[in-house]
């Protein structure tokens, strides 16, 4: 059980071996708020970092490549599902994908699940600094068309060359602003109110 933190959340969804956790520490502007590591599956939990007392990251378990058991597997999709849907405080899900590769079933099904649940989002291609120049606008429409999300709503990222940082970060400032705490009081019944 997580604690409630009383600050808009912003959930970090993906596979899992796309870059989350340095994606969040290029963010944060710090080498290891995220633990990184080259074998995929490592995030087993959902993670919460507080950033200035105004916002939390919640880093979640990967999807799709992590050489863990199946049952362990099935346990990080009802925290992921148990955590997109019923937390009050969630304002944002940034979806990570990587910008190399072609549009994936499971991110594409991701995509629609939250657009579906109404949950605010946005996609962001991981490692773009790894893509040469020329290659870079083609593979991102082509990329964009796969995921059926228009090429200007796909935002890019480098975690090593700080790339794409400020744009997404202004995404996450926009949504954050919209954030209403919810309220824990009930409204007064017409009884009580006279």
């Amino acid at each position: 059980m997580l604690p409630e933190t009383g600050l808009p959340e912003v959930a970090f969804a993906g596979r899992s071996n796309v870059g989350k956790s340095s994606a969040i520490n290029a963010l944060l502007n710090r080498k290891a708020a995220a633990r990184v590591s080259r074998t995929p599956g490592r995030t087993q939990h959902i993670n919460l970092f507080e950033v200035d007392a105004a916002l939390c990251f919640a880093d979640l378990p990967g999807y799709g490549f992590a050489r863990v058991p199946a049952p362990v597997q099935q346990k990080w999709k009802a925290s992921i599902e148990r955590y997109l849907g019923e937390r009050e405080a969630l304002c944002l899900v940034v979806v990570l994908v990587d910008s190399r590769r072609d549009a994936q079933e499971l991110d594409r099904g991701l995509i629609e699940g939250l657009q579906d649940a109404g949950l605010p989002t946005i996609v962001v291609a991981t490692k773009i600094d790894k893509l040469s120049k020329s290659k870079q606008k083609p593979q991102l429409s082509r990329l964009a068309k796969g995921l059926d999300v228009p090429r200007e709503d796909l935002l890019v990222l480098s975690s090593t060359k700080n790339v794409g940082v400020g744009a997404v970060w202004k995404r996450i400032r926009r949504a954050c602003a919209n954030w209403k705490p919810p309220t824990s009081e009930e409204p007064p019944t017409s009884e009580e109110v006279t």
